[in-house]
Parts: structure tokens; C-alpha cells; sequence
């Protein structure tokens, strides 16, 4: 009998990087299927029987649990919270419980409820595991420090999942990265020597994404794509072929570094084959912080002119800016707002330094004793887990004031409109529109239309059209994102501002109540606990009136704001009964 696996992929939490807010107009439930999961199921012997459940597209249920032999469970840092319920779940069956990826990787010493873990590159664990496995005597634990070969990696197992549950594909060309990001993990867990597939690897995973009948974006999830200049050079001719046969049915992005804008034949190259956009770690325009970083390659030149030559190349700019660094002067906010202004960039995704474990900003951070705790893994929670040399509070400032500004949508769309008169006005390669997109398109004018910044974005549609009519469809693109981020911001900081209510809360509680007792004839305990009840009760409607999506901290703060506040009121009613009680003795007294 065949053993069968249940894979699961824990939920994504609600981020700037979720995109599940811009997802809805296109009718996606996730912006892109579990790579990793799918790579692993294809290493798996025939005789496993392999089901892949996403938990962003579908529930976990009972029944599938209960299915399973064996539960293969992989996840990022930021979905810890969902990895963790599901291993309990999991658990409670009985079900024996492999598990790998980024997190466990890095943090499976602090892991519980989990048989054993596959660490690393599966291409080597993998086996090591499964034969242990069958053999009936598997370890706790499978790591390896060598690199694999991904050559010989097999192409992901697309057949276990359904590409109308996802915004884009993804696929990867390679491993690793050549630089030395001071804060990174990826070179931590694949290397500073990128590895790659062939080209004839690479284009047979485009044909088994074809093979679905998906049409549209898709992500080439490597961290460095352009790692490995000469291979890559090579590959792409051989991917703009297959697309130019096909009529381009897909439109590629990746993530690149900055030393792109340095390679004029490998932006033609890149942009010939059907990539539309790349993402760039810009990180900051502060040299000091980028020193120190040990980001180096982006000092070799200027920035802007660099985001610039590559838009103009034909490639749409996304790029990661992070505040927080040791180097970053009291001024790093107003210099990153400035930034992110001139470079047309309106997907400037801005969060706070992390020190992700294993990394070399983890272990000097830890050597110093500045570490508070391990991360969440979501660098846009308005927390950091070490001591700043920008003091807390004013970092949290700061960083609302960038997010504020940059995804208002007055300053997001006049990004746009700089991108869209930097790109080329015909795309080099691209297919054509689908329904989707155009489905996509009328929805965002139902709702966007009508939103608080209606006119900003019809005006936004308007002036696209007249500057670069030939990228409308990534104008209209732009501005359905600009819904998600503005869900986002106004969300992080509806949530803060919620979080500084309910600190004051049991505080002004107290105070209201005891002023209510210390009146000559002191308020009787029924009376105290109404009013302190509907104090409460004003609390509860306030925090059902936020924005959904909710970090889990806030969840946790108010859980015990109320009940704190419950506490207090049990009090102040104890203490006008026995004040009413003393006050009746000594009338009483005083009679005699």
C-alpha cells in the first residue's frame, strides 16, 4: 500500500507583501502556490501518495488529516504562528510529522511537536529521511552543510495544485548569492556560489507551467537571479525562444541586484525573453548604513541613476528599503521618503531592520547583548527584536511617517506616472490581454471609483493613458495594487493607534470609577459595574470597528486589556459595598 503524504503550507498573515487585498479584483486567493512543497513532492518515490494543501486557498480539515501517513509541513518565519496550529492539529491525530524549509532551518531547536526535520536542501536530506523512514528508524533531525547540485532537480509538481487559486507561477533558475548583506539569510542557508539549472531544465518547467493552461505573471523566485551573469546570458536566449513560440504566455519578474543597471546587454536580454519587472534590495541611500550592512555593490555607483537606467531599459523597478540600521542619521525617514519620491518606483516596500536568526546581524547583535527576542519574521509590525541606536519610539514614528507618505495615493500614483514616462512606450515582448486582466480592470473601477481618492485614481487612469498608452495595462495594475497598500497602511496604523488606546485603558477606567465613589454618598456597586461595563463595551466596538487583518500582538494586548479591566471593576465594586456598608454602620452609630 502506497504511503500517503499530506503537505501542508501554513497561512500567510496579511502584509504588504501578501498582495491579498489587490488579489480580490482578480479573483485569486493567494499570490503565488508553495514552490518548495511542489519541488520536494517531486523527489518522492511513485509509491507515496502525494496531496499538497495550501492553507491560503483551502482550510486544513479533520478528514485530511485524518487521511494522512505521513505530514510533510514547510513555512517561512512569518507564518510561524499558522505552522505552529497546524503541527498541533497534526498532532492531536497522532500523525507522524516531517518538517522543513526557511523556518524550521533556522529555528528548529525552538520547534515543538514536530517527529523529525529535514533541514536544508532536500535534494540531500530528503533521501536520508525517507530511507531511515521506511527502514523504521528515523532521526530527529537531517542537516547537511553541502550544497547540492540543482541541476538534477526535478521539475515541481504543478498536477497538486490549482493555478486559478493564484495571482502568478513561480519557478527558480538558481541557489545562492554572491554578496554579503550583513542582515540576509539566503546566503546562510544556499551560499555565496550561485547554482543553477540548464536551460533545458529551466524551459521544460516553463512547458509543464504551460501544460496547466495558465497564462499570465510568473515568478522566478530566485534571490539573486543575476548571481551567475554568463549562465544567465545563456539561458535567456533560450527561454525567449520558447516564449516567442508560444505568443509570450507568460510575463516573468524576479529579483535582481543593483549592479543590473551596469549590463546593458543583459537588460536587453532579460527584457527580450518577457520580463516586465524586477525587485531590487535598494535597502537605503544612506552610504554609512549601507557600509555597515556590508551592501557594498550598491555603493558602486548612484542609486537613482541606477533604478532609472534599468526602468528605462524596460524593466519596472520593485525595490526593499529597510530603517533601523546602526548607521541610519536622525534624519534616514525624511532622506528615505526623498528617495523613494525621485525614483518612480511606486512598489517601495519599506519595513524595520530584522536580525533573522542565523544570520551575521543576529550573531554581532547577540555578542553585543542588544538581542530582545527572535523575529517575527514580519518587518512591517512596527517592532524589532534588538536594542535600536535610534530609539524605539522614534523609529516607530518614523517608519508610520514613511508608510504614511509614500502610499497615500497622491504620492503612490505620481510614482506611476514617472515610471510610465521612464519605460519604453512599446514593451519589447509581451502577450496579449486576457480576460482576467480585463475582468480585473472593471472591478477596480467599481470599487477604486468610488473610494475615498476616486478622483486621484481616475485622474491616475487618465494621465496613464495619455503618457504611455501602449502600458495601460500596467497602470491599471499599479492601481489595484495601491488598494492593498492603502488597505495595509491604514490598517498598521489604525491598529497602532488602537494599541496606544488600550494602554491607557485600565488607567482611565480606574479613574473614572473611583471618582464615582468618592462623591459623599459613594455609588452603589451595581451602578459602579454598569458603568464600568460599558466603558469595556465602548473598548469592544472600537476594536470590532478596526481594520481585519490585525496583528496577532493586538489580539493578545486587548485579550488582556479586558480582562485586566474586569479585574478592576470586580474591585471598584468591592470597594463601594464596603463603603456603603461603613457609611450605613456609622449612620447607624451615630442614631444611637
Amino acid at each position: 500500500m502506497n504511503t500517503r503524504v499530506l503537505m501542508i503550507y501554513p497561512e500567510i498573515p496579511s502584509t504588504y507583501w501578501s498582495m491579498k487585498h489587490a488579489l480580490q479584483f482578480v479573483g485569486n486567493k493567494s499570490s503565488m502556490p508553495p514552490l518548495g512543497l511542489m519541488t520536494i513532492a517531486a523527489m518522492l518515490p511513485a509509491r507515496y501518495d502525494v496531496r499538497l494543501l495550501d492553507m491560503n486557498v483551502e482550510p486544513l480539515t479533520d478528514e485530511a488529516i485524518e487521511r494522512a501517513d505521513l505530514v510533510f509541513i514547510s513555512a517561512m518565519i512569518v507564518q510561524k504562528k499558522s505552522f505552529e496550529e497546524a503541527v498541533a492539529r497534526c498532532r492531536r491525530f497522532g500523525k507522524t510529522i516531517a518538517a522543513g524549509g526557511p523556518y524550521p532551518t533556522s529555528s528548529h531547536g525552538a520547534i515543538a511537536g514536530v517527529d523529525h526535520f529535514v533541514l536544508g536542501e532536500g535534494e540531500i536530506t530528503l533521501p536520508r529521511f525517507l530511507a531511515d523512514y521506511e527502514a523504521g528508524c528515523a532521526l530527529p533531525c537531517y542537516e547537511c552543510d553541502e550544497k547540492p547540485d540543482i541541476s538534477t532537480t526535478p521539475v515541481p509538481r504543478m498536477d497538486l495544485i490549482d493555478t486559478t487559486h493564484y495571482g502568478a507561477m513561480a519557478l527558480q533558475y538558481s541557489r545562492g548569492c554572491p554578496f554579503n548583506c550583513e542582515f540576509c539569510d539566503i546566503i546562510e542557508m544556499f551560499g555565496r556560489k550561485p547554482r543553477v539549472k540548464t536551460p533545458a531544465q529551466f524551459v521544460a518547467e516553463l512547458e509543464a507551467v504551460y501544460a496547466t493552461g495558465y497564462r499570465g505573471s510568473l515568478f522566478v523566485v530566485d534571490d539573486n537571479f543575476i548571481g551567475n551573469k554568463r549562465t544567465v546570458k545563456e539561458l535567456l536566449p533560450a527561454v525567449e525562444a520558447w516564449q516567442r513560440e508560444r505568443g509570450f504566455p507568460f510575463s516573468l519578474f524576479t529579483e535582481a541586484s543593483v549592479n543590473l543597471a551596469g549590463d546593458a546587454e543583459l537588460m536587453a536580454l532579460m527584457v527580450a525573453a518577457g520580463f516586465d519587472s524586477v525587485f531590487l534590495g535598494i535597502e537605503t541611500p544612506v552610504e554609512k548604513s549601507l557600509e555597515q550592512a556590508q551592501k557594498g555593490q550598491n555603493m558602486k555607483g548612484d542609486l537613482l541613476t541606477s533604478v532609472e537606467t534599468i526602468q528605462r531599459a524596460g524593466l519596472e523597478v520593485m525595490a526593499g528599503f529597510i530603517v533601523g540600521f546602526d548607521g541610519d542619521p536622525d534624519n534616514v525617514f525624511d532622506l528615505q521618503i526623498e528617495f523613494i519620491r525621485k525614483s518612480g518606483i511606486p512598489m517601495a516596500m519599506v519595513g524595520m531592520l530584522m536580525a533573522l536568526p542565523k544570520t551575521q546581524l543576529h550573531r554581532r547583535l547577540e555578542r553585543e547583548g542588544r538581542l530582545l527576542a527572535e523575529t517575527t519574521g514580519d518587518n512591517c509590525d512596527l517592532d524589532v527584536n534588538f536594542v535600536t541606536t535610534i530609539p524605539h519610539a522614534d523609529l516607530v514614528a518614523g517608519y508610520k511617517r514613511i508608510i504614511e507618505h509614500i502610499y497615500t495615493p497622491r504620492h503612490y500614483f505620481a510614482r506611476g506616472l514617472d515610471l510610465l514616462r521612464r519605460l519604453p512606450r512599446r514593451p519589447v515582448a509581451s502577450g496579449a490581454t486576457t480576460v482576467r486582466d480585463l475582468r480585473a480592470l472593471v472591478r477596480s473601477l467599481f470599487v477604486q471609483t468610488f473610494s475615498s481618492y476616486g478622483h486621484r485614481y481616475l485622474a491616475f487612469l487618465a494621465r496613464a493613458l495619455w503618457i504611455n498608452p501602449r502600458r495601460f495595462a500596467l497602470a491599471a495594475n499599479l492601481a489595484i495594487k495601491e488598494y492593498h497598500f492603502n488597505e495595509i497602511t491604514t490598517g498598521i496604523l489604525a491598529a497602532d493607534r488602537f494599541a496606544a488606546v488600550l494602554e491607557g485603558a485600565v488607567g482611565r477606567l480606574d479613574a473614572e470609577l473611583e471618582r464615582m465613589l468618592a462623591k459623599p454618598t459613594p455609588a452603589h456597586p451595581r451602578r459602579i459595574e454598569r458603568r464600568g461595563r460599558a466603558i469595556v463595551a465602548q473598548l469592544r466596538k472600537k476594536y470590532g470597528q478596526l481594520p481585519g487583518d490585525l496583528p496577532e500582538s493586538l489580539h493578545a494586548q486587548f485579550a488582556a486589556t479586558e480582562s485586566r479591566c474586569e479585574e478592576r471593576i470586580t474591585h471598584w465594586a468591592m470597594r463601594a459595598h464596603l463603603l456603603r456598608q461603613g457609611l450605613r454602620q456609622r449612620v447607624t452609630f451615630d442614631q444611637e
